[in-house]
Order: structure tokens, then C-alpha cells, then sequence
């Protein structure tokens, strides 16, 4: 076994170790929000780690697995923006001991203060 195939392995464990610390992530947070965040953190690492490491072992796929890691860093993280950003239009409460939310304090900050007029006699 070449060097090459040997950093390919130690650098896809890696990015299967992020993929294990995402999955317990997403289990243990309390809300709907921190298993998005965690989720997504991770599992974009892992699996750009793992998509190395394959590309790092068979260097003939290194173009189509560059194709697809960047494929992964620009959909992954707009996906869970998404998803929580309809999480917090739904309602979706947060954590009982989350501080605060900010995404509504901003949106009450912006909210077009409206003047009820007396009708006409």
C-alpha cells in the first residue's frame, strides 16, 4: 500500500469520525435549532473529510469528487437555513433554556409601526 491510499484512509476515518459526532449531536441537543446547527456543522466536515479521503485514495476520481464536495458546501448549509427558518415561521419553540431569539427580536424591530386612523363624520 502506497503513502497516497494510506493518508486517503486516515483522513475518511476522520471524516467518518465527524459523521459519528454529528449523528450524537443530533440526538442529544434539546431543540429543533441546535440539531439543525450540529447536523449541519458536522456532517458538512465529514462528509468534504471523506470525499478527500476517497479522492486521496483513488486519485482518478479526484474531479467528480471535487464536484461533489462543492455540490455539499453550498447546499448544505443553505438546506438547514431553510429548514429553520420554516421551523421559526411554523412556531417550532425553542429550548427552555435557550437566552434568546433573535430572529424575532429582529422582526418585531422591524415591524412598520401602524397608525389606525379615527373615521371620518
Amino acid at each position: 500500500m502506497g503513502l497516497l491510499p494510506l493518508i486517503g484512509a486516515v483522513v475518511a476515518f476522520i471524516g467518518a469520525v465527524f459523521l459519528l459526532l454529528a449523528s450524537v449531536g443530533i440526538v442529544r441537543m434539546p431543540d429543533v435549532y441546535n440539531r439543525i446547527q450540529a447536523g449541519t456543522k458536522a456532517s458538512t466536515v465529514g462528509v468534504v473529510l471523506t470525499l478527500v479521503g476517497l479522492g486521496l485514495h483513488e486519485p482518478d476520481w479526484l474531479l467528480k469528487i471535487v464536484l461533489i464536495a462543492v455540490f455539499v458546501l453550498l447546499t448544505n448549509p443553505l438546506s438547514s437555513h431553510a429548514l429553520a427558518r420554516a421551523a421559526h415561521a411554523a412556531g417550532v419553540p425553542l429550548a427552555p433554556g435557550a437566552v434568546r431569539d433573535e430572529l424575532a427580536e429582529s422582526r418585531s424591530a422591524k415591524a412598520p409601526v401602524v397608525v389606525e386612523e379615527e373615521p371620518a363624520s
